[in-house]
C-alpha cells in the first residue's frame, strides 16, 4: 500500500514536458511534492526509530543508514542536543547515525510527532524550492534493569530541497520534481 501511494505521488511529480521547460509549480503538483516530502520524514522517523533500537542486528541497522542517507542532499548535518549541555553538536547524517547505533544505554525510544510544515516552498535563484518542516522528537535512554535515565523532548526543523530533475522513460527525457532533506536543526530541548 505504502509502496502504491509513494508510486502514485511520484507519478504525480512527473512533469508532461520536456525537463527544465516548466519550473514552477502548479498547485496540484505542490500538493504532490508537500506529501512526497511529508512520506520522506516519516520514512526517516522510521529510520531512527530502528537504528537507534538496541535489539536492531548490526547488519540491518548499516542497511537502514544507507536507506536514511538517500534521502538527505549531500553534505547535510543533523543537530543533537542534551538537557546537560548548553551547546548542540552537528554531524553529517551517516555519522549522527553511527553515533546513535553506539548511544549508551540498554533500550532506546525515540517519537517523532507533529510533523508539519511551517514554512511554505519559496523558489531559490537557481530553481530549486526551499521549505522547513517542523517535528518534535520524543527521547529515551534506559538502564540494563529497565529504569529510565534520561529523557528530553526536542523541537527541530528538516530543510527540504525541491529540485527539477531529468530522466528518460521510453527513450523521451522527462522533467520532474525530486525531494530531498538537508540540515536538521535543533530549535530548542526540553523536559519531557
Amino acid at each position: 500500500m505504502k509502496n502504491t501511494i509513494i508510486l502514485t505521488l511520484l507519478f504525480g511529480l512527473f512533469a508532461a514536458f520536456p525537463a527544465f521547460a516548466q519550473d514552477d509549480i502548479s498547485p496540484a503538483r505542490k500538493q504532490a511534492i508537500d506529501s512526497l516530502a511529508l512520506e520522506k520524514v516519516r520514512d526517516l522517523s522510521k529510520y531512527v526509530s530502528i537504528i537507534g533500537n538496541k535489539s536492531t542486528p548490526w547488519s540491518e541497522a548499516n542497511r537502514v543508514i544507507d536507506r536514511a542517507e538517500e534521502l538527505f542532499m549531500q553534505n547535510a548535518e543533523i543537530g543533537v542536543s542534551s538537557l546537560f549541555r548548553n551547546d548542540i553538536n552537528y554531524y553529517k547524517v551517516r555519522q549522527y547515525f553511527e553515533r546513535l547505533m553506539r548511544l549508551n544505554y540498554d533500550r532506546v525510544e525515540i517519537e517523532w510527532y507533529k510533523i508539519e510544515y511551517v514554512s511554505d516552498l519559496q523558489r531559490q535563484p537557481d530553481g530549486t524550492y526551499v521549505g522547513v518542516i517542523t517535528i518534535f522528537q520524543k527521547f529515551r535512554g534506559y538502564d540494563r534493569e529497565g529504569g529510565l535515565v534520561y529523557e528530553d523532548t526536542t523541537k527541530k526543523d528538516i530543510t527540504v530541497y525541491v529540485k527539477r530533475k531529468e530522466t528518460q522513460i521510453g527513450g523521451r527525457l522527462i522533467g520532474f520534481w525530486d525531494v530531498l532533506l538537508g540540515d536538521i536543526r535543533v530549535k530548542e530541548t526540553r523536559q519531557n
